[in-house]
């Protein structure tokens, strides 16, 4: 479903992302840990069109994203770290205009808005100005605005910031049935305990360089994945 080769992205002389080659396949929650700065936010925004990168090339279930970006992003969804959403319109009129971008039938789209804002306990709040919600409740309307039109692949930047336990565990059921149905996962956290629980494959990244990826339980093996994190972090051989 996504396929990173070789991804370098510079930053005057420094490398953001060296070297990066990773492959998520449809049906994988894929977990991507790294310090802060080690070049998963950059890789995040480089797969999905928005920043540009200097080597490599990304195929998102065998497109380019530098040849046909339009196409790319029909087939994914975006929650970035700190959601910028129109403070200016209530939080059914910003669902509505993303289900107008990917072009979500009048029907479908009424049907996953009840289904996803009930899910997440936002229904009584769409009609208010999203400027009036807490973090948490912009985080729950971008979760929703992101599974509107079924993504095929789903990339998000530390999803669960934000977001209340029973949200956090009702957001994790959303993925992994996004998975059942042939999605695919690929994000970030710094939430290791449910990286290890929730992810089918993880991949380290340390300074712009991946330094281990694999079945959860094979990076793991006999640890915790917070143990072979800080390890790795530790290692400067």
């Amino acid at each position: 479903m996504l396929r990173i080769e070789h991804l370098t992205k510079k930053y005057d002389q420094y490398k953001a992302v060296d070297d990066l080659s990773l492959h998520i396949e449809k049906g994988t929650i894929y977990g991507f840990i790294g310090h802060n700065g080690a070049g998963k936010t950059t890789t995040l925004k480089s797969v999905v069109g928005i920043l540009p990168f200097d080597e490599g090339e990304i195929w998102v279930d065998g497109v380019s994203i530098q040849k046909n970006p339009l196409e790319c992003k029909k087939k994914m969804a975006y929650i970035p770290d700190n959601p910028d959403l129109y403070e200016y319109l209530s939080g059914v009129q910003y669902l509505n205009f993303v289900a107008d971008v990917y072009k979500v039938s009048q029907a479908d789209r009424e049907q996953r808005i009840k289904k996803y804002a009930d899910m997440l306990e936002l229904t009584d709040d769409l009609a208010q100005p999203i400027s009036a919600y807490s973090h948490g409740m912009k985080q729950k309307l971008a979760v929703i605005a992101a599974f509107i039109h079924e993504p095929q692949l789903m990339i998000m930047d530390e999803p669960f910031v934000g977001l209340d336990p029973k949200a956090s565990h009702l957001l994790k059921q959303m993925m992994r049935d996004l998975c059942d149905r042939g999605g695919a996962i690929f994000f970030s956290t710094h939430v290791l305990e449910v990286a290890e629980k929730l992810c089918d494959k993880i991949a380290i990244i340390k300074n712009g360089k991946l330094v281990i990826s694999g079945r959860t339980q094979d990076v793991t093996q006999n640890d915790t994945l917070e143990d072979v994190f800080l390890e790795l972090e530790n290692d400067d051989a």
